[in-house]
């Protein structure tokens, strides 16, 4: 039996569940039930899950019991309750919709890789969280299942466009989520939510793809995880890693353990402080919080210098560049669709989002000498950041201008149009993440503070390809020095009849 109440339990970090778990102090079989009761309670005001698996992730958990009452124990993280994104995350015969009305009874015959694997490694899957169409924005809404909302505000959205997974993490609906990054996917909506969010270095996680094995390198798309601890996620992302031959930017992991990186001391290492990253706008409140979190880093002993730099374009055109990108992927999945049988452009264009179909619409006149300007100007980008990581070990950002984007009622939620006067696209403009999925590098978002209006505020903390140590071992001394999981709780639901404490007040600039 627990030595937990239900709702403790589901506020544990994983790593702690998964030892208790291991060390037989608490059942697979009553975890799965607490969080499925967390799920009926708190979903439907999130509407973080859009699927819940509750009978074979009860059925799961029994077997993950027997398991460990006859000494097998399958990996890190058996037992352990996980969610997985709506998007190119197949389950065998587990509805995925990809957000897309039209999808809504689609039944994936096999399960991805990177699925398999979490599943190999003990994991239990307790559903589908929400994501936008096709994933094409940062924030999560959609004709089929509507926004997601996060756990601060669930009238404002929770990013995207993992932001279902995000939700589910912050407000204790799985110890796990699994998110994909193509522009900041898992950095956004950890930002908005008050988590833990990483992009690891492009080809460390495998992801096989086809008819278009290439699909995900303009620009590099990934998987990654979203907890709520700095270690909850590098327990995650060593799960989830691995070399595949399948998948051509697959690599082989380093010999060391991403986990080594957590302990490793960050004093004396360099970071750049880029508020705006060069010419993004950034609000007020969003800006403050971000200066205090860099002279908390610098309490870690860690060297903060705020270096000249400049991106090589207006942000407009270097957030142009990926919805151009982001619009060519799109014309690969039209057609992918339609010979399966399914021809968006006949069936439902016109019901898609607006953003999605005119960046669709403008691939198809692109010539080759476009594609060829636009990997020029991918280039300038690669090696302005590059120039910058030559002289320092890091470079910290805010994860997103903004911190609180409203729900809108039409199922086509965006983020702003201008931040303080300057124009930003409503799909990815106001976010500064999508530079490094042109770069290929690893990047993290962690929770900084809250707004004085109670919005949370993601550090993104990015560093040259393969240096996600780098990454996670700087990640890991600011959560040191300044905690945020303990006071990652919302009294509507953590309520003192629970035996819980309400969530402290925060100050805007607090960690």
């Amino acid at each position: 039996m627990s030595d937990f109440c239900d709702s403790d339990l589901v506020l544990l970090p994983a790593a702690e569940l998964a030892q208790r778990i291991r060390g037989r102090r608490v059942s697979p079989v009553e975890v799965v039930e607490a969080y499925l009761a967390r799920i009926d309670a708190v979903n439907p005001e999130l509407n973080a899950y859009v699927s819940v698996s509750a009978d074979t992730a009860r059925e799961e958990a029994k077997t993950a019991e027997r398991e460990l009452s006859e000494g097998r124990l399958r990996g890190p993280l058996h037992g352990v309750p996980i969610a997985i994104k709506d998007l190119f995350d197949f389950q065998q015969g587990v509805p995925n919709t990809f957000g897309v009305k039209e999808f809504a009874g689609y039944l994936p015959e096999e399960t991805a890789p990177h699925v398999q694997r979490l599943q190999r490694l003990g994991a239990i899957i307790l559903g589908k969280t929400n994501t936008p169409e096709f994933g094409h924005k940062a924030t999560t809404d959609n004709r089929l299942f509507g926004p997601t909302g996060t756990p601060f505000a669930a009238d404002h959205n929770a990013g995207g466009s993992s932001g279902g997974s995000a939700a589910a993490v912050a407000a204790g609906l799985c110890a796990l989520a699994q998110g994909s990054d193509g522009g900041g996917s898992v950095r956004i909506p950890a930002a908005l939510c008050g988590v833990v969010g990483l992009k690891p270095s492009y080809g460390l996680l495998a992801g096989v793809v086809r008819p278009d094995a290439f699909f995900a390198f303009n620009p590099f798309m990934g998987n990654g995880p979203l907890t709520r601890t700095v270690e909850d996620c590098v327990l995650m992302f060593e799960a989830m890693a691995g070399f595949d031959a399948r998948d051509p930017g697959s690599v082989p992991l380093p010999a060391r353990s991403y986990r080594e990186a957590l302990f490793t001391p960050a004093a004396g290492l360099r970071v750049a402080y880029l508020p705006t990253l060069g010419g993004f706008p950034v609000a007020a409140d969003v800006a403050a919080v971000i200066e205090t979190a860099a002279r908390t880093l610098e309490s870690a002993g860690v060297v903060v210098e705020q270096p000249e730099f400049a991106l090589p374009a207006a942000h407009t055109e270097v957030t142009d560049l990926w919805l151009r990108y982001t619009g060519s992927a799109m014309i690969g999945l039209i057609e992918t669709f339609r010979d399966s049988g399914l021809d968006l452009r006949a069936v439902s264009w016109e019901n898609l989002p607006p953003q999605l179909r005119a960046a669709a619409d403008r691939a198809e006149s692109f010539s080759v000498a476009d594609t060829r300007r636009d990997q020029f100007l991918r280039t300038a980008i690669f090696d302005a950041l590059a120039a910058v990581l030559e002289n320092y070990d890091a470079i910290i950002t805010p994860t997103t201008g903004v911190a609180a984007v409203p729900n809108a009622a039409d199922g086509w939620t965006v983020g702003p149009t201008e931040i303080d006067g300057d124009p930003v696209d409503p799909v990815l403009g106001w976010c500064l993440t999508h530079p490094f999925n042109y770069t290929g590098g690893p990047a993290i978002s962690v929770p900084a503070g809250l707004t004085p209006d109670g919005f949370p505020v993601g550090l993104q903390i990015a560093s040259r390809r393969f240096r996600d140590d780098t990454v996670l071992t700087l990640a890991a001394a600011f959560e040191r020095v300044a905690p945020w999981h303990d006071r990652l709780r919302f009294p509507r639901w953590d309520s003192n009849d629970k035996g819980l404490t309400a969530a402290p007040s925060l100050r805007a600039g607090a960690a």
